[in-house]
């Protein structure tokens, strides 16, 4: 079966949230079926960093990124998220 990855553009509320806390968080409310499998900060400007997350997540998933985007946005410190790309992977 074929899985697809979702590339995610995190945002955090501030400079001085904890990405690191954001993405611990981000990693217990994640479904069994779907998985984290790389994250990096990223400098946009004057001392603001985002994270991009790389989740692996079922292809037949209903609603597309739909439920991963809310999973994400709940999570305290996430100011918003934007969903970079998706793209079918058979490799994970």
């Amino acid at each position: 079966m074929a899985k697809v990855l979702a590339v995610l553009k995190v945002f955090p509320k501030d400079v001085d949230t904890d990405l690191d806390a954001i993405v611990k968080a981000i990693k217990k409310r994640l479904p069994q079926q779907y998985e984290l499998a790389k994250h990096e900060k990223v400098y946009v400007a004057f001392g603001l960093y985002v994270l991009r997350l790389y989740i692996v997540m079922p292809e037949e998933t209903e609603g597309g990124t739909e439920e991963l985007e809310g999973i994400v946005k709940s999570v305290e410190g996430v100011e918003s998220v934007d969903v970079e790309l998706v793209t079918r992977v058979e490799f994970f």
